[in-house]
């Protein structure tokens, strides 16, 4: 899970045309606002009503979105950085790392929360209110990021403990390998990503085969149900290639190092960017209830918001 690997593109013999890497550049970005403006419209809806805060599974997704917003925020940035600034103080480059590598472990994790709420719902629908309270939510949001935390710092603190604090004073080429070159932290992240890939997909293939047996039984709102469920399962799938992308693109480092350059930013527009774009189309398009307040709100002029304010 390298949250800036595509910023290798201009290092060494793997350097872009002028033409190529403005057209990425300008790809990267647009598809970023693009998408942190859609995710914002979401949450100004969220935050103007009531009723989503007393559910679970709102909140869930507001923590998603606003997660999501900071890691492609984040994210553009390297990636632009990487071809105009090129070099950056490591200090500052290893605030955006870490960040970035939080937000981007958050997802996988938040989404896997988000699929056992689901399972509840469905499967023991009398005992969800009871199961899934704000309290337990919250909780296990911080839960979320205690885990990415546990995971992302042992890198500063071995880094720390190996290498010279001149390192965190000198310019770099803004990579997780440049600020955090230790060769045990590599070692260290393919074993956490490989517990954690194993660890997510038991519980995502348990839960969903489930919840597609009570779907099939049910005759209300099967099929939406089930489109629903592979939507989820394609973005699980997603976020979860980036505990594999290390290995990948090493792998077509090897293979096709002509076209490396291209694979990078192939990885970082399909790990990276594709998956934020489907949590506005699951719960901000499909979800009947978030859809209702988010065409209300878009579409009503500024006489009619303040009669809208009362559905709350």
């Amino acid at each position: 899970m390298n949250v800036s690997s595509a910023n290798v593109t201009v290092v060494g013999r793997y350097q872009d045309s002028f033409l190529k890497a403005v057209t990425k550049n300008v790809v990267v970005v647009v598809l970023g606002i693009s998408i942190n403006y859609i995710n914002a419209g979401l949450i100004h809806t969220f935050s103007k009503h009531q009723i989503f805060y007393m559910n679970p599974r709102y909140v869930l997704f507001f923590h998603l979105v606003v997660n999501d917003m900071i890691q492609v925020m984040l994210t553009v940035i390297l990636f632009v950085l990487s071809y105009t600034i090129y070099k950056i103080n490591a200090s500052i480059c290893c605030a955006f790392i870490l960040l970035a590598l939080f937000t981007t472990e958050n997802t996988p994790l938040n989404l896997a929360c988000m699929a056992v709420e689901c399972y509840i719902a469905i499967c023991f629908p009398l005992r969800h209110v009871q199961i899934c309270t704000i309290k337990r939510t919250l909780m296990l949001i911080g839960l979320i990021w205690t885990t990415s935390m546990f995971s992302v710092l042992s890198d500063l603190f071995i880094t720390l403990a190996t290498q010279p604090l001149d390192l965190f004073h000198s310019r770099v080429f803004c990579l997780r390998e440049t600020v955090f070159p230790n060769p045990l932290i590599i070692k260290k992240r393919d074993i956490t990503y490989s517990v954690l890939l194993v660890i997510v997909w038991i519980t995502i293939f348990y839960i969903y085969f489930k919840i597609l047996l009570t779907a099939k039984t049910a005759s209300k709102d099967a099929k939406k149900a089930r489109n629903t469920i592979l939507l989820h399962g394609f973005q699980l799938l997603l976020c979860m290639a980036t505990y594999a992308a290390p290995q990948l693109l090493n792998v077509l480092k090897q293979w096709f190092p002509e076209n490396y350059t291209d694979s990078l930013f192939a990885s970082y527009i399909i790990v990276q960017i594709l998956p934020r774009s489907i949590s506005p189309i699951i719960y901000g398009l499909r979800d009947n209830t978030f859809r209702k307040y988010l065409k209300r709100y878009l579409l009503c002029t500024p006489y009619c918001k303040q009669p809208f304010k009362n559905l709350t």
